[in-house]
Formats: C-alpha cells, structure tokens, sequence
C-alpha cells in the first residue's frame, strides 16, 4: 500500500503577511501533487514531536513572534530525521527573530527591505544550480525587495541585484543577493524564496509561483529519498544533544 504523503501548515504571526492566504495557496500546490494537507491557526500543534516526524513537509507561515525552545526542537528533530522545511518572505526567515537555531536550520534571516513595499527589481535565476529553476528565466517583480543575511551554505537559486533605492547600504558595493535556496538540516530538506510579502505575488509573477510550488515538493520529496537510502540520524546524534 502507498503511503499517503503528509504536509503540517502552521500560520499565524503578523497578518500584514497574509498568513491564511498564503497557506491556503501552498496547500493548493501542495494537493496538486497528492499531499494530504493540514493547516494550523497555532503552534500548539508543534508540542507534538511524533506527529511531525510523520510529516514529509512542514510550512511555516508566521512572521516574527517567538517560538517555544522545544516547539523548534522538535521541528529540527524532525527535518534531520527527513521532513522537509520549505517556506517564504517572512514567513519563514523572518520568524522567530530570536532563535538563531530557527535561523540556523532555515538559512537565513530578513535584516531589511529597503524602499518598502512596490519596489521593482528583477529576480536573476542561477541557471544549472537545481531541477527547481529549470526552464525557468529571469522575471520581473514589484514586492517587497528583501535582504537578508545568508548562510554561507545554501545552494542559491536565484538572486537579485542591490541596491535598487537610495539608503544607508548604498555606501557598500553592489551585491547580488539571494532570493530562493536550497540547503539540507541532517537528512532533511530545506527551501526557502524571500518572494510573498502578498499571496498575489505568485499570480501577478508566474514564474515566482513556477519556483515555490517547486520548491516546496522538492523539500517534500527528501523524506522518501532518505528513506530509500537508508539514511539515519544516528551521526548527528552527539552534536544534538548539545541543543
């Protein structure tokens, strides 16, 4: 008998985000693809480590706020041992500012968005870096333009070029700063696109829809793959216990 694929949708946070909107669009593109979704108004749902382990995705949507030590834990625990995690703008790295093991697992955090909202810049795919970008090219975007400081690991997939407006960092050089990742937290996989400050960003840009829905089923994906393997956590497991 098949397993049924599972994905976990908590949302909440600051609602000029959108949360309810952009969790029931990921759980649109979720189901397209055969995953059974369950959304969540709040994080109570994350005290239960067993269920989340049963998870082949967790989407967080909730901007800022804070999160219980052992509410994270348990998701690290579960995205090590081949959960996916896989998110957008603040929804996901610019959650739970004062949890850098949040930001650790997530591989990145919002600092600033100079400008505002309705700025126009271009998202610069990083062709042959993942399956996720192919046939997909550059694109127009009026959002949100987010830079965030970023692990030095990810795999980028897209970028974007600063500065676009006047502000303290335009005394620094030209940087080209990412907009999607990948990145791996033990077995699991991770995949985050500062695209979404509005759910309508994935309609009016289709392309930014083409990428997260994507992404998010190649996060989904990793719990199957790590399975298939055979792939354990036991070598994490003494560095854990540290947290």
């Amino acid at each position: 008998m098949e397993t049924k694929r599972q994905a976990l949708i908590f949302q909440g946070g600051w609602d000029g985000h959108e949360p309810v909107l952009v969790a029931r669009r990921f759980k649109g593109m979720l189901e397209r693809h055969g995953y059974t979704c369950q959304v969540y108004d709040s994080q109570d749902i994350l005290a239960d480590g067993e269920k989340l382990m049963e998870m082949d995705l967790i989407v967080p949507c909730w901007t800022m706020g804070e999160i219980k030590p052992e509410y994270r834990r348990n998701i690290s625990l579960a995205v090590a041992a081949g959960t996916g995690l896989a998110g957008c703008h603040g929804g996901m790295c610019d959650a739970f500012r004062q949890d850098v093991e949040w930001q650790f697992m997530t591989g990145g955090q919002w600092v600033s968005h100079p400008g505002g909202d309705g700025i126009d810049y271009t998202v610069n795919i990083c062709k042959g870096s993942s399956p996720i970008v192919e046939g997909l090219e550059d694109f127009p975007v009026c959002s949100e333009h987010y830079y965030l400081h970023v692990d030095p690991a990810v795999e980028v997939l897209a970028t974007t070029r600063f500065p676009v407006v006047n502000y303290y960092h335009i005394s620094n050089k030209v940087v080209d700063m990412p907009v999607a990742w990948t990145k791996f937290w033990g077995n699991g996989r991770v995949f985050y696109c500062s695209l979404g400050h509005h759910d309508d960003v994935f309609e009016k840009f289709p392309n930014a829809g083409i990428l997260m829905e994507r992404g998010l089923v190649w996060a989904a994906e990793g719990k199957a793959y790590a399975a298939d393997r055979g792939l354990t956590t036991e070598r994490f497991e003494n560095s854990a216990k540290m947290y």
